[in-house]
């Protein structure tokens, strides 16, 4: 039997979200910049010497069929004619609908685990084409580097950022990410930035305020945690989150967080911790 990995799937912060138009196809032209985090799921990988694909995650109510991952597998075995089995475990950490990608980056993490376990020896760049066929957030999870994108999420740039702790709120509810993006209210004709301009004056995330005035739970974490950092939404939501320089400034803050809300801590970095594990350029 082939070797058993467990990985750390991580988690991802929007920590800035500018939408810059609209195309034809009802997709919106978009800018962010992707943190990774080293705080996620984690995933164990174990060949089997059938074909049965089986994908067990504790808590996550989504039938197996349609769960990211599973589709991921198929997906890969569907174009690499590859004939095993395998069976993935899921231990959640990354809050369900908050907008850390959590789903978009188990499939990832799949598409690398199951491409090195079977000695595809695909690169990289075919992996993420393989993904986006799934999801827009997959490639750069695939790819593991912080990075700048464009486009509508698929044009990246990779980006080392300085290395900082991150205090991460999910409040009590889960954003429906088509109904910010098909609000009326939401903006769609930000200004494009350079990346340097970025670094020099910052950015903002055109959906907060769609998703602060339909989501009460949302806008009191962002008001709550602004009298401590300078708050922020990831993505369309729910997560909201503060940047800090020291480890210990974010521990103290998230000391105070209300019981009710779900919080935790975590380090910025700029290479994916599967990346790290296999060895990946």
């Amino acid at each position: 039997m082939s070797e058993v990995l467990r990985c750390l799937s991580p988690a991802k912060l929007n920590l800035f979200l500018h939408i810059t138009g609209r195309r034809a196809d009802g997709y919106h032209e978009l800018q962010t910049l992707f943190q990774l985090l080293e705080f996620g799921d984690y995933m164990e990988f174990r060949p089997r010497r059938d074909r049965v694909f089986e994908v067990h995650c504790e808590g996550l109510d989504i039938p197996e069929r349609d769960n990211l991952v599973y589709h991921a597998a198929e997906t890969l075995r569907q174009y690499s004619g590859y004939s095993a089995g395998i069976s993935i475990m899921i231990e959640k950490n990354i809050p369900h609908g908050g907008g850390l990608g959590g789903g978009s980056s188990n499939a990832a993490t799949t598409l690398l685990v199951l491409n090195h376990l079977w000695k595809l020896q695909l690169d990289k760049g075919k992996l993420a084409e393989l993904g986006a066929t799934l999801g827009a957030d997959i490639p750069v999870f695939v790819h593991g580097q912080s990075s700048w994108a464009e486009g509508i999420g698929d044009k990246l740039t990779s980006v080392a950022l300085n290395e900082r702790w991150y205090l991460v709120l999910k409040p009590s509810c889960t954003v429906a990410t088509g109904q910010i993006f098909s609000n009326q209210e939401l903006t769609r004709n930000t200004t494009p930035l350079r990346i340097a301009a970025f670094f020099e004056q910052g950015g903002h995330n055109d959906c907060e305020p769609v998703v602060k005035r339909l989501y009460p739970a949302v806008r009191d974490a962002l008001d709550w945690l602004q009298n401590h950092a300078e708050a922020r939404l990831t993505g369309t939501g729910a997560c909201v989150f503060a940047a800090f320089d020291e480890r210990q400034q974010a521990d103290s803050v998230y000391s105070q967080v209300p019981p009710h809300i779900q919080a935790f801590v975590a380090r910025g970095v700029n290479r994916s911790p599967v990346h790290n594990q296999l060895e990946l350029k």
